[in-house]
């Protein structure tokens, strides 16, 4: 009865202090909201001008997570194995990846990676005729900023969340893979049906930071041209000068973006530390 008393009470002060961050998302969108109609110009301006970036950022950052999900698993897997060859360009992958900044990652694939795309082009070409379709394919490939974008965030966050999975499952204690395995599991249906779904719980609050962490940092793709929140900001102050007027909307999106985010992170991790 008292533990069940404590585990009642815990969940009445958690469902408290969700809805008291949930208040703040209302009264920071609110806040927008007010400013629009306070001072209409330049800030309901304003607004308009940069509503189509937030659905570009928005689709940007999903469209990245899922794919970073899935580098980030197999990641994940790659630094448990005990196949040297698969553990060795995992755990290559991380380390450089980790010791690059995002943008110059950005930067990289933007401005450099075409000139690699030319590169092996023109090596296949020169091998043999017979691979001159190939090689033509690669010196006509070329990234479009939206593609560019994904990739880079895809790559710089997944070395991030291979660390993640990696942390996560190696937590699941070895005996639950030895009892799966003596059952008649397979290795990959043991991963299935015993260690992921026990490792999900540990995984999530880190895996959550990081989508946080990616809404905000998927303001660098502007470099890129591409039509995100931040360059549509950046066009909006180059067109009428006001500095001060632009990034203050901009910032209070970001901030009602990341703060519904991550309520909604929170609420999801709550669900998951309670047996229904």
């Amino acid at each position: 009865m008292a533990a069940a008393a404590g585990a009642l009470r815990l969940r009445r002060e958690t469902i408290r202090r969700v809805a008291t961050w949930w208040l703040l998302v209302i009264a920071v969108a609110l806040g927008v909201w007010l400013l629009t109609r306070a001072q209409p110009q330049p800030f309901l301006e304003i607004w308009a001008f940069i509503a189509d970036g937030i659905l570009v950022t928005l689709r940007i950052v999903v469209t990245s997570f899922g794919f970073i999900l899935l580098v980030s698993l197999f990641g994940g897997l790659g630094r448990i194995s005990r196949n040297r060859i698969i553990y060795g360009a995992s755990s290559l992958y991380v380390e450089i990846v980790r010791g690059i900044p995002l943008l110059v990652q950005l930067l990289f694939i933007w401005f450099a990676l075409p000139q690699v795309f030319d590169m092996a082009g023109t090596a296949l070409i020169a091998i043999s005729p017979a691979l001159a379709a190939a090689g033509q394919w690669f010196l006509d490939l070329r990234l479009d900023p939206y593609a560019a974008a994904v990739l880079g965030l895809t790559i710089c966050y997944g070395a991030y969340g291979s660390e993640i999975f990696r942390a996560g499952i190696s937590s699941i204690h070895h005996g639950q893979m030895e009892a799966a395995r003596s059952l008649g599991m397979n290795y990959f249906q043991s991963m299935r049906y015993i260690i992921l779904p026990q490792a999900v719980r540990v995984i999530l609050p880190p895996v959550g930071n990081e989508f946080v962490a990616l809404l905000k940092d998927s303001s660098l793709v502007s470099v890129l041209a591409v039509s995100d929140l931040t360059r549509r900001g950046r066009e909006y102050m180059a067109r009428t000068f006001l500095s001060f007027d632009t990034w203050i909307m901009v910032a209070l999106c970001y901030l009602v973006l990341t703060l519904f985010s991550s309520r909604v992170v929170e609420h999801i991790e709550s669900k998951s530390r309670f047996e229904r």
